[in-house]
């Protein structure tokens, strides 16, 4: 018999609702029984592609005993954290302090009230390791409640305080400093591995926004030789495209092979500009790579994107992935002694007998590169496949909006851009509620829940890709238009910044401002670094003065810190820097938009159009002609121009 998550939409709910736990969504529901039981709830909370979330449901949640324990002391709620950000962000933060260490599962036990007052990731079903059984903590937690409550309840003032996050904080008085950046640089140099690329040891994950970051402060070393070192791993799919999660080890070989949307957005831009920066072909490939997995597996047919693809098929970690020797010869044939010494792969293998298959040997002409690929690729599409999480995420999507559009118009990619602008009208068509604002999730046609800061931050920031990508004037004023309205229902007039969930949203035990940018950008880093892209388009300096409020809050610790804030960075660097405004008028613009577009350029915005009678609401178009009837470009700085020039080798003078 199903349990209260039947009728879910999210696919991590909906895989848990035949456990005999009697789990519920979280909700009003399920805060209500709890206070009328006076009992606790465990929280549990994961997502569809999380190994030991599948681990745990199997050794513990389907365990018909362990159920009843469960269901007798608590009541049981389950919650998709990419459907909730809101409510993992207050329990990760409970965890982490608690235990000085997070993930998922994440189980945290909380109050009727919603505080947190103990909390743990993943729990086996016998002691082990030095850790108890998941039973065992049941049974501890059910007793200090029985025994304790009270005192358990006194210290809730003082949780609920810390829990709050970065509303804490206050506005720096001290000027903003573009010296932050150079700390930033030297400190990520202090942390770069120089053997394997990244930061740090293992697990590494990678980090996109920080090489956005170095890219644009003109830095190469670091930022290119990480991106070339992921494209050469076994983090990298070298048959399909795309790239798992994380690496397990310091050298990008072994993935821990889910694959998520957000990834494979934010790092096929950030390859994209690494081939801007470089001239490097090889990095334009891995871009568009990532982007034609995502539109060939990830996308549906309304145009959006799904969120996941799992780490498992057949409950086995990463099998749809790896491949042993004897499969390569029988597959390849004549190709296969070529393609084993390019892929590294051995008898032993490099992953539980088989091989993770890598690019790090002599590669083959790129005919035969692209020839033993699509033998694998048609050889790995007979396998059972990883389980994919097919709602559709706003903020993700987002993401996906902007690599397309980019892409498409940094490499003449029509394709690209049409599927962005796709999206982008799924997107506004079908995840807006009533007001205009953006609900959260979409699946099997139906929509749900309020949208969140990232939400409309991130679609602000995609849509102005798409504006500078297409010039189409539909996108410049829904920009504009979702921006209003994150700063009507998202800004604190207060302290400055964003809170990540709206002034109407659900009353949760704190109303936070979650600032860091790892492992996608904070919904405050793209609202401050969209917003000033838009004051710059407008000349409007409330955008401006908004975006430099949630500077404010933390750049005197960035620079300490580069790698929790690569985002926000970026838009430190946009503010602190010269911005250049450029208005191509004219009918064919593409010459000019290839001086610009030749390089990265991450501080110059662009407008174009025919001509001063199209601005249609665009303020650096207005007034802007063309010269003796060939298509111009004016280079501006807060709205004051140079003289137009008609030859793009003139405009990359001026730009460079």
């Amino acid at each position: 018999m199903a349990n209260r998550l039947a009728n879910e939409t999210s696919p991590y709910l909906l895989q848990h609702r035949d456990n005999p736990v009697d789990w519920r969504p979280w909700g009003a529901e399920a805060l209500e029984e709890a206070r009328r039981r006076d009992v606790p709830l465990v929280v549990s909370i994961g997502y569809s592609a999380c190994h030991w979330c599948h681990v745990m449901e199997r050794e513990s949640f389907e365990d018909p005993e362990v159920a009843a324990y469960m269901n007798e002391h608590f009541v049981c709620v389950k919650v998709d954290r990419e459907e909730r950000p809101d409510v993992d962000a207050i329990y990760m933060d409970a965890v982490q302090a608690m235990t000085g260490r997070g993930g998922w599962p994440l189980n945290a036990f909380v109050t009727p009230e919603q505080v947190p007052f103990y909390a743990g990731t993943y729990f086996p079903p016998e002691p082990a390791q030095g850790m108890p059984s998941w039973r065992m903590v049941l049974e501890a937690v059910a007793d200090a409640w029985e025994r304790r409550r009270d005192e358990i309840r006194a210290g809730a003032g003082r949780i609920v305080e810390q829990l709050r996050g970065g509303a804490r904080l206050r506005p720096s008085s001290q000027p903003i400093d573009p010296g932050a950046l150079d700390a930033a640089v030297a400190g990520l140099a202090e942390a770069y591995d120089r053997v394997s690329g990244g930061f740090g040891g293992a697990p590494k994950f990678p980090p996109a926004s920080t090489i956005e970051f170095l890219l644009g402060q003109g830095e190469r070393d670091m930022s290119l030789g990480t991106l070339r070192a992921m494209a050469a791993g076994g983090i990298h799919d070298q048959v399909g495209g795309g790239f798992a999660r994380y690496a397990v080890d310091a050298t990008w070989t072994v993935p821990h092979f889910e694959k998520m949307l957000y990834d494979n957005a934010l790092l096929a831009r950030a390859y994209l500009h690494g081939f801007q920066v470089s001239g490097d072909q090889a990095l334009a490939e891995v871009s568009t790579r990532t982007l034609d997995w995502a539109l060939r597996e990830m996308r549906g047919p309304e145009g959006g994107f799904a969120s996941a693809l799992d780490a498992d098929s057949d409950g086995v970690e990463g099998r749809f992935y790896v491949w042993t020797v004897d499969e390569l010869h029988a597959i390849l044939g004549e190709l296969a002694d070529e393609a084993i010494a390019w892929f590294g792969a051995s008898e032993r293998g490099n992953f539980e007998g088989a091989n993770v298959l890598t690019a790090r040997g002599p590669a083959p002409p790129p005919e035969r590169r692209a020839e033993i690929r699509r033998r694998l690729l048609e050889a790995r599409s007979s396998r059972v496949r990883p389980g994919l999480d097919d709602k559709r995420l706003t903020s993700w999507n987002a993401l996906m909006i902007a690599a397309l559009a980019d892409a498409g118009a940094v490499l003449e990619r029509d394709d690209y851009v049409e599927a962005a602008i796709t999206t982008a009208e799924f997107v506004l068509r079908d995840l807006a509620d009533g007001s205009g604002r953006l609900l959260r999730t979409w699946k099997d046609g139906r929509a749900k829940l309020a949208g969140y800061l990232e939400d409309h931050a991130f679609m602000v920031e995609a849509l102005l890709a798409l504006y500078e990508a297409t010039f189409d004037p539909r996108w410049f004023a829904e920009a504009r238009r979702l921006a209003d309205l994150t700063i009507a229902h998202f800004a604190d007039d207060e302290a400055g910044g964003f809170f990540s969930t709206a002034d109407d949203h659900e009353a949760l035990v704190a109303r936070r401002k979650d600032l860091e940018d790892h492992p996608l950008p904070s919904g405050s880093s793209s609202a401050a670094l969209g917003l000033l892209r838009l004051a710059a388009l407008t000349g409007e300096r409330e955008y401006e003065r908004r975006a430099v409020g949630a500077l404010r809050l933390v750049h005197e610790v960035v620079g300490r810190a580069p790698q929790a804030f690569g985002h926000l960075l970026q838009a430190l660097a946009f503010y602190t820097a010269p911005v250049r405004e450029v208005a191509l008028v004219g009918d064919d613009l593409r010459p000019l938009e290839r001086a610009v577009r030749r390089t990265y350029r991450p501080r110059v915005v662009l407008a174009g159009g025919p001509g001063p009678e199209t601005a249609d609401g665009v303020p650096l178009l207005e007034g802007r002609t063309p010269v003796d009837g060939r298509a111009a470009a004016y280079v501006c700085e807060h709205f004051a121009c140079q003289r137009p020039v008609t030859e793009p080798a003139e405009l990359e003078a001026l730009l460079d």
